[in-house]
């Protein structure tokens, strides 16, 4: 029977610089290509010729070698990929990025030249193989579990990820293989005759071991995925199918012996009479004991090592052979302890992760035997999801019924604590929550802490006029950011991803909503945004330019927690502090589930220790430790330390956010990336002759601009000229058109008039038609195009009529000035665009690709 594997590494890339490259080349992966091959052709798991190396393919290139093996092999059928890998902001696929790939920002494929690992899935389904293994080491190698679980023909795919879902890792040594291929090379020279399933628990353990840690700073640890009871059996000969196991608990393997002699051989010893499934356990426990501690240098197991150990030996102990329970020595024995489950925001995560890991181990969790009242879990999940599935979706969480929706998969086990980063998600699951949910929320009075959200603005840009750190809305505070530096931007977390991003669009946006164009374009950024943002902090340094030039939407402690993720000397930030943008204040809510009663009691005594525990003075420690101030008088709970650039006690700080504000800031931003609505007012007074004719005359200026905006978007355009009751006449009504249809609508209507044009009148109208249409949440834009000859019309009185009423309706108005300076400082069109949120652009700008721009980020066309 044929086996086959396909190595694919990928070390060097043809795009590396901004702003389309890759992050860069990876040295390190040119030797993973010859130890992984080296470690399986020893080890006799598959044969020189099965074996077929790809070296920094292309796409075209990988695909045709992928199609080429999965039609080959019979058996085992392995593909290992080691490279760059990249999510888009949805975290729902995985992209494994090929030597030609790049990234484009607004494009129907962000990622031109990567894979998706659907489609690598699809692929090897084809094959006619027994056994499909997928071994990934990437970037994002986790998030490959969801479109594993998605995928119908899952049941002979095995999945081994380097690391967990939304993490990045360090790359290594480049003049070593990189650190997760590493072990797994040398686990397979040690280990023989070992399935994929030891395979991974193995690796995880050594990694933990060693102390690797993720670029968040979380502990590395692959991840593996396959059906209930498949696994592989990668040994001398050839990957083959392992006999059914009977039904155990995931411990490690033993070391394998010399092999067996032919035919069934009974246990010895005092084991003699235990069944198979007994005797598996025992081994099991002896090898977790000897792999653990026979290595000098590491320190104590791992809590997942521990976990397991306890339970084979629990499991041992059950009774039926009479043997002890695991007893740890001379202490009394310890009965497994309840296990409480703490889901959290993914900002937040590490905090609580490190808050659990104290308590576990603290006196009041501790018995007067020495032993654990409770086991605590953490893991976090989108917050936007959560908030959905608390609120409408709690039955399929308790027992899922489809596919479709299955909390469960997808943010993990049903809760009995959640910790938000705001008490107003807890508000928003109970506004909204379905009449037959099965859960029930108790939040606490008291937040545990309270940390604002910032500007974390790079040492080169900032400014330590305390003036400008403090007291003014964030649309100012960008404002003299851009200002100082023309090419300083600055970016926010995802906002459905963790409640920091909300947080900051809350700010963005406005109270009510209502300036979402401006808010976006303040943090418009080529591709996705970050999940988190520990995660944007730890990707910005990845291009030192943008590092310099970039400020940062992010919680105040990670100014001190959060930013050892990456070994790259990255940018000192000073911390502003806007007054607009509400702040994170993580709450301690109690989930209960209709019909979880058995041990009602214990659960809710754990509950309320670890509760108590939190908000009194450990719990505070370990918050302080990460950067955190009081939820009661807002001071940083640890004073601040040399060389940090957090203010001790900036005034005013915002209160925490209002359900309501949380939930229109959401509802925008998602509509913002609908279709959207966009008015042109084209000037056709009789001073725009000259500034008629060409590409860069007004008509062709609009037409370029309709390749931003595609067939669900609707947008109309009036002729701007005459005064009185009719101040512009309609070229094209306001609604959806094909590109074509509309260029040759302006084509034969667009023409100069022999009048005057009334621009006050025209943009009142313009604002008024706009407002009405806007309870539909679509994105909107009036754009403006005009010589300025007739902006004498727009001073006084009339001029404050017209920012008055953009400043009531909130559609933006994009200027387009034909006129030499007609976007200086104080002028009309200035004015206007400023107040709405629009823009101004005039002869000083590049105005086709500028205006094309701007429509692009309202519409759904062209990016």
């Amino acid at each position: 029977m044929v086996n086959r594997a396909l190595l694919v590494g990928v070390s060097e890339y043809d795009l590396t610089e901004p702003p389309h490259g890759v992050p860069g080349d990876l040295p390190a992966v040119k030797h993973n290509l010859n130890r992984m091959r080296e470690a399986l052709v020893r080890g006799r798991v598959f044969g020189e010729r099965e074996i077929e190396v790809a070296r920094s393919p292309s796409l075209d290139d990988f695909g045709r070698a992928l199609r080429a093996v999965a039609g080959e092999a019979e058996g085992v059928l392995l593909l290992y990929f080691a490279g760059h890998g990249a999510i888009p902001s949805a975290g729902d696929e995985l992209f494994l990025q090929m030597r030609n790939a790049s990234v484009v920002a607004g494009g129907h494929a962000v990622f031109p030249g990567a894979e998706m690992f659907t489609t690598v899935l699809t692929v090897l389904a084809t094959s006619p193989a027994r056994r499909i293994v997928v071994i990934l080491d990437c970037c994002f190698a986790g998030n490959a579990a969801r479109v594993w679980e998605h995928f119908d023909d899952k049941r002979r795919v095995m999945l081994l990820m380097s690391v967990q879902a939304n993490h990045r890792t360090d790359a290594g040594d480049p003049r070593e293989p990189t650190p997760f291929t590493a072990v797994l090379a040398a686990l397979l020279d040690e280990d023989r005759d070992t399935t994929l399933s030891d395979l991974a628990d193995r690796s995880r353990e050594r990694m933990t071991a060693l102390g690797l840690r993720t670029l968040r700073d979380d502990p590395w640890e692959p991840q593996l995925r396959t059906e209930r009871g498949m696994d592989v059996l990668l040994r001398p000969g050839g990957g083959q199918d392992p006999p059914a196991p009977p039904p155990r608990p995931s411990v490690p393997t033993p070391p394998p012996g010399p092999a067996p002699p032919p035919g069934p051989t009974p246990p010895q010893g005092p084991f003699r009479a235990f069944p198979a499934v007994l005797l598996a356990l025992a081994r099991g426990l002896r090898a977790a004991l000897t792999d653990r501690f026979r290595t000098p240098g590491p320190p104590r197991p791992s809590r997942r090592a521990v976990t397991r150990i306890v339970l084979a030996a629990g499991l041992l102990g059950l009774g039926l052979y009479g043997l002890p329970r695991w007893t740890g020595g001379d202490e009394a024995a310890c009965a497994p302890p309840l296990e409480l489950r703490v889901l959290t925001d993914p900002d937040l995560e590490p905090t609580v992760r490190a808050a659990a890991d104290a308590y576990l181990t603290s006196g009041e969790n501790t018995t007067g035997d020495g032993c654990r009242r409770t086991g605590v879990t953490v893991y976090s999940a989108g917050s936007s999801d959560v908030v959905d599935a608390l609120r409408a979706q709690t039955g399929a969480w308790q027992e899922p019924r489809n596919e479709d929706v299955n909390p469960q998969r997808d943010i993990g086990p049903q809760p009995d604590v959640w910790i938000p980063a705001s008490r107003a998600d807890a508000d928003r699951v109970e506004a909204g929550r379905d009449t037959d949910a099965v859960a029930a929320l108790e939040p606490a009075e008291e937040p545990l802490a309270y940390s604002p959200v910032v500007l974390a603005v790079p040492d080169a840009l900032s400014s330590e006029a305390l003036d400008d750190r403090v007291g003014r809305p964030l649309s100012e505070m960008v404002d003299r950011l851009t200002a100082r530096d023309g090419n300083a931007a600055v970016r926010r977390p995802d906002p459905e991803f963790t409640d920091t991003g909300l947080l900051a669009t809350v700010g963005l946006y406005g109270a009510d909503a209502r300036a979402v164009a401006r808010g976006e374009r303040m943090v418009a950024q080529p591709g996705p945004p970050s999940p988190t943002a520990a995660e944007l902090l730890c990707t910005l340094p990845d291009d030192d330019a943008v590092d310099h030039r970039t400020a940062a939407l992010v919680p105040e402690f990670l100014l001190r927690s959060g930013v050892g993720c990456d070994a790259t000397t990255r940018s000192t930030r000073y911390a502003q502090y806007p007054e607009d943008v509400p702040g994170v204040e993580p709450v301690y809510v109690r989930v209960r589930w209709r019909g979880a009663d058995r041990d009602e009691r214990e659960r809710d005594a754990s509950a309320d220790g670890f509760r108590d525990w939190l908000a009194g003075e450990r719990g505070r420690a370990v918050f302080a430790r990460d950067g955190f101030r009081s939820a009661y008088d807002r001071e940083l709970l640890d004073a601040p330390r040399d060389g940090e650039h957090m203010l001790h006690a900036p005034t005013p700080l915002v209160e925490s956010a209002g359900r309501d504000a949380m939930e229109r800031a959401l509802r925008a931003y998602r509509d913002a990336g609908g279709p959207g609505r966009v008015l042109f007012l084209l000037d056709s007074s009789g001073s725009m002759i000259g500034q008629w004719q060409g590409p860069s005359g007004g008509p062709g200026l609009l037409r370029q601009s309709l390749g931003g905006l595609g067939e669900r978007d609707e947008y109309g355009v009036w002729a701007v000229a005459g005064t009185g009751d009719r101040p512009y006449g309609t070229l094209l009504r306001l609604g959806p058109h094909g590109r074509a249809d509309a260029a040759r609508a302006l084509d034969a209507g667009a023409r100069v008039r022999d009048a005057e044009a009334d621009p006050h009148a025209a943009l009142l109208a313009a604002l008024d038609e706009m407002g009405e249409r806007g309870d539909d949440r679509r994105p909107q834009l009036i754009v403006h195009i005009t010589d300025g000859e007739d902006n004498g019309r727009l001073t006084g009185e009339r001029l404050d009529d017209v920012l008055d009423r953009a400043r009531a309706t909130g559609v933006p108005v994009t200027v387009v000035s034909l006129q030499s300076g007609g976007c200086d400082p104080g002028r009309p069109d200035r004015r206007i665009a400023d107040v709405s949120g629009g823009r101004c652009l005039d002869l000083g700008d590049d105005l086709g690709a500028a205006l094309h721009d701007e429509v692009a980020r309202t519409g759904t066309g062209e990016g």
